[in-house]
């Protein structure tokens, strides 16, 4: 049991890596995969997730949502970030716990391995005030950037930035109550601090050396 029980109304960044930092994500099907998997769990469905993605009703859209709305996201190759706002008593813990799950097994049988994917429990931190959420979602965005797998945030297809610009036919996200999203002005606000993002991120490796 977690020390401290998350509460609901409140948002949080929740994020997790895999064991020894193994790539986890290693093409698109396994990134899509992941993908429909944070929008299947977010409610109770009729049916198995299999049975899902097997539907020609597949869809990546947001839900109205029982567990956890989904504010914001980055998939990475080694780890993920999602923030999310809690709906009911231990919402978050049932979402991250079957996501989680369902993609071990997922990986587990695809590459004919055994044991752990994640390192742990998830972390989480609160986040306490609007300004934190908005700089928090430029945080996540810049990820991609900042390891250098992109030159623009624009080019990872495995974030809501591009739903935040409103040129993603993928929305999972819900944060018209949270946030005002302008997409010009957003975009001016996370490309403008993509320089000092990964000087920062330097910094921080010397520092942990």
């Amino acid at each position: 049991m977690r020390k401290e029980k998350l509460v609901s109304d409140e948002i949080y960044h929740v994020f997790n890596k895999s064991i020894a930092s193994y790539k986890i994500f290693n093409s698109d099907d396994d990134y899509d995969r992941f993908l429909y998997a944070v929008n299947y769990y977010t409610t109770d469905r009729k049916g198995s997730f299999s049975s899902f993605l097997k539907s020609k009703e597949k869809t990546i859209n947001h839900s109205d949502g029982k567990y956890v709305k989904i504010v914001s996201y980055c998939f990475m190759p080694t780890h993920f970030h999602l923030v999310l706002k809690q709906l009911e008593e231990n919402g978050i813990v049932r979402f991250i716990s079957n996501l989680s799950n369902s993609y071990a097994k997922y990986f587990n049988l695809k590459h004919n391995r055994k044991g752990p994917l994640w390192e742990g429990r998830f972390r989480n931190v609160l986040v306490k005030t609007d300004e934190q959420i908005l700089h928090l979602t430029r945080y996540i965005h810049l990820n991609p950037v900042t390891a250098y797998l992109v030159d623009k945030p624009g080019d990872w297809r495995y974030s809501s930035y591009r739903e935040y610009l409103n040129v993603s036919d993928k929305k999972i996200c819900s944060y018209s109550d949270i946030l005002v999203v302008k997409p010009d002005k957003y975009k001016e606000f996370v490309e403008d601090r993509i320089s000092y993002q990964r000087e920062l991120a330097k910094i921080k490796e010397l520092i942990c050396e």
